[in-house]
C-alpha cells in the first residue's frame, strides 16, 4: 500500500487541509479587478489616439468612441508647424535639469543620512521628510514673491529651483531605504582598503543603488514633465513656455480645436513614455526598496 492510500485511509479518505493548500486557486475577484483597471486606463488613451486622427471640421456630428471614417494627420502637421519644437526644447530642459540635480544632491544626502551617526543627520532626514506635508499650491504665493525680488520671475530657472525643492524630500525618501539595505561589510572592506567617503559614494552607493536611482529619476521627470502650476504661475513669455502651457494655442476665443489638443497631448507624452519603457524593470523594486523591514 502506498503512503497516499495510507494516508487516505487514515482520514477516512479525505485529504488532509496541509495537502489541500498546495493547490493554487484561481483569484477570480482579483483578475476581474485587474481588467477593470486596465478598461479605465484604455479608454481614455484609446479616446486621444482616436481623437488627433480626426479633423476639427464636423468634428462634435461624430460619434466620439468609434474610429474615424477618414483619419488624417493634419492635427500632427497643425501642431508640428507652430511652436512645438521651442515648447519641447523648453520642458527638456528643465526636466533634464531638475532631474538631475534633484538625483545627485540627493543621493549624496541620503548616504549622509544613512552612514552617519551624528544626531544632525537624524535631524535633517526628519527636516525633509516634513517637506512631504508642505502642499504645493500653499508655497506658490510667496515662490513667486521671491523670485520676483531676484528677478527670476518669467524664466525656466523660476520652474527648475521649486521643482527641486519639492522633489528632493521623496527622491531622499526612496534612496534612504534602498542604501540601508547594502551590507555593512562593503561599506567597512573598502574602508578597509583605504576608500574615501566619496569613493565609497561614487564606487560602491552608486552602482548598488541604480534600480532606486532609475525609479527617482523616472518619477521626478514625470512629475516635471507634465507640472502645469509652476510654469502657469511663475513664467508668462510665449519664449517660456513649457508643453502643457503649450495646448493653450490651440484654445481660441470662441472655439476649441480638440484634434489639435490630443495630437499635442501624444506628441509631448512619446518622450516620457519611452524614457519609462527603458526604466521600467527598476520601478518596482526601488519603490519598494526597505519598505518591507
Amino acid at each position: 500500500m502506498s503512503a497516499t492510500t495510507q494516508l487516505r485511509a487514515v482520514t477516512g479518505g479525505r485529504t488532509p487541509r496541509r495537502a489541500r493548500a498546495g493547490v493554487r486557486r484561481p483569484n477570480v475577484l482579483g483578475a476581474l479587478g485587474g481588467y477593470a483597471w486596465l478598461l479605465l486606463i484604455v479608454i481614455p488613451v484609446y479616446y486621444i489616439v482616436i481623437t488627433s486622427l480626426r479633423r476639427q471640421e464636423g468634428f462634435f456630428s461624430e460619434n466620439q468612441l468609434l474610429p474615424p471614417a477618414n483619419p488624417t494627420l493634419d492635427a500632427y502637421a497643425l501642431v508640428l508647424q507652430g511652436d512645438f519644437a521651442l515648447y519641447l526644447i523648453n520642458s527638456v530642459i528643465v526636466t533634464v535639469v531638475t532631474v538631475g540635480v534633484t538625483v545627485a544632491a540627493s543621493l549624496m544626502a541620503a548616504f549622509v543620512i544613512v552612514r552617519s551617526t551624528h544626531w544632525t543627520a537624524r535631524a535633517s532626514f526628519a527636516l525633509l521628510l516634513m517637506g512631504l506635508a508642505i502642499p504645493l499650491q500653499a508655497t506658490i504665493v510667496p515662490l513667486f514673491f521671491m523670485l520676483s525680488q531676484v528677478g527670476l520671475y518669467d524664466s525656466l530657472a523660476a520652474v527648475i529651483l521649486p521643482s527641486i525643492g519639492f522633489a528632493v524630500p521623496i527622491t531622499v525618501l526612496i534612496l534612504v531605504n534602498f542604501i540601508r539595505d547594502i551590507p555593512a561589510e562593503l561599506f567597512d572592506s573598502m574602508k578597509v582598503d583605504g576608500a574615501g567617503q566619496w569613493r565609497i559614494l561614487w564606487s560602491l552607493v552608486a552602482p548598488l543603488a541604480r534600480p532606486a536611482i532609475t525609479t527617482v529619476a523616472i518619477y521626478d521627470a514625470l512629475t516635471v514633465w507634465n507640472a502645469f502650476l509652476f510654469p502657469l504661475v511663475l513664467t508668462q513669455s510665449p519664449e517660456n513656455r513649457v508643453l502643457p502651457l503649450a495646448l493653450w494655442t490651440f484654445q481660441g476665443e470662441f472655439n476649441v480645436n480638440v484634434p489639435g489638443i490630443m495630437a499635442a497631448v501624444v506628441l509631448s507624452t512619446l518622450p516620457i513614455l519611452v524614457l519609462y519603457i527603458f526604466g521600467r524593470r527598476h520601478i518596482v523594486s526601488g519603490m519598494t526598496a526597505g519598505f518591507g523591514k
